[in-house]
């Protein structure tokens, strides 16, 4: 996603608008030594790339089978019957790339900026760069379901939608390495496509398995810390509950926020914190990396030089669309990031 993280969004903007606007930071517990704990490995910052950053979709493309009624993420029943027009917009680009992964991208109509991959550029954005849902540019584009989540949609917006007689399908906001197929199969269950839903969930996990077995075994593991940067007046570490911990542990690294004694899902970054985290690898979104100059201006947040990770400028960027996504794209992130992290090929 471009303008929000995985996990918690609440939680992030919170602490974004206290950051901001009260002036406040909020640091972790310090403890460690800041020293590297996983040996020399490899130096110097890297890219973690995907050759193709569109979802691979399923051929023969399903047909839906409608009316479907599903339980929606906020507790309602919903029944679609018409997944012709189909809007897909969260905060991460996850609903659209799971649209396209079932085969069903030329239904889509509309998306969120997030949804920034290739196949659907070109479709009409119907967020704000805050990631905030425009309701009259939804309305404008005449869907026959909207899928999103109950972070991206506030309550009024819930009702506005409502009374506008919007189809509407919530799901679930949070994002981690265990929700993906059951995400992706709620998003087909939705569409009438449940078949292809068990299809591309078994194929995502497959993907992800395969990945993960192959990622290098590091003893003691590397000690990565995921950094949300949107220049150097919004820059925040990751915790427990945000999904990157997740991701971490996925490539056989230790979250060194949590480890560290970070306990929220994001806080403002502290000179204590990051030294405290006593970080081997610093992860972070492209855009973001690019917001504050680069490895060399990442370099001169406070606290950043002396860690491990700073001194050996050890950074690991990837693209905002999909780093944090959790789609069906997820297989190819761990291998891509596993290669970028232990600078070798991981499959």
């Amino acid at each position: 996603m471009r303008s929000s993280v995985n996990g918690r969004p609440k939680l992030l903007l919170r602490a974004v608008s206290a950051l901001l606007g009260a002036g406040l930071l909020i640091g972790a517990t310090a403890c460690g030594t800041g020293e590297s704990t996983s040996g020399t490995g490899p130096q110097g910052p890297a890219t973690a790339t995907l050759t193709d950053l569109d979802p691979v979709p399923l051929a023969p493309a399903p047909t839906p089978v409608l009316p479907a009624t599903v339980r929606s993420f906020d507790g309602s029943e919903v029944t679609v019957t018409d997944a012709s027009r189909i809007i897909a917009a969260d905060r991460y680009g996850t609903l659209a790339q799971t649209v396209v992964a079932l085969g069903l991208g030329p239904n889509l109509v509309g998306r969120s900026t997030s949804a920034a991959f290739p196949a659907v550029e070109d479709l009409p954005n119907v967020t704000a760069g805050s990631g905030t849902l425009n309701v009259e540019a939804i309305a404008a584009l005449r869907p026959s379901v909207f899928l999103t989540d109950t972070t991206s949609a506030t309550a009024v917006m819930r009702d506005q939608l409502k009374a506008l007689g919007i189809t509407v399908v919530y799901f679930d906001p949070q994002r981690t390495m265990d929700g993906v197929v059951p995400q992706i199969e709620a998003v087909a269950a939705a569409l009438g496509v449940p078949a292809a839903g068990k299809t591309l969930g078994q194929r995502t996990r497959a993907e992800i398995d395969a990945a993960t077995a192959a990622v290098p075994a590091r003893e003691p593991k590397p000690r990565i810390a995921f950094l949300y940067l949107r220049s150097t007046a919004i820059a925040m570490i990751a915790g427990p509950g945000s999904g990157a911990d997740s991701l971490i542990a996925a490539i056989g690294g230790t979250d060194a926020g949590t480890a560290s004694g970070v306990s929220e899902p994001f806080i403002a970054i502290t000179s204590e914190a990051l030294i405290a985290a006593a970080l081997d690898v610093l992860l972070v979104m492209s855009d973001g990396l690019s917001s504050v100059g680069g490895v060399d201006g990442l370099a001169k947040i406070p606290g950043i030089a002396q860690t491990p990770a700073g001194k050996n400028k050890r950074v690991v960027d990837m693209s905002d669309a999909v780093l944090l996504s959790f789609g069906p794209n997820t297989g190819r992130v761990v291998q891509a990031l596993a290669q970028a992290v232990y600078g070798e090929k991981t499959a």
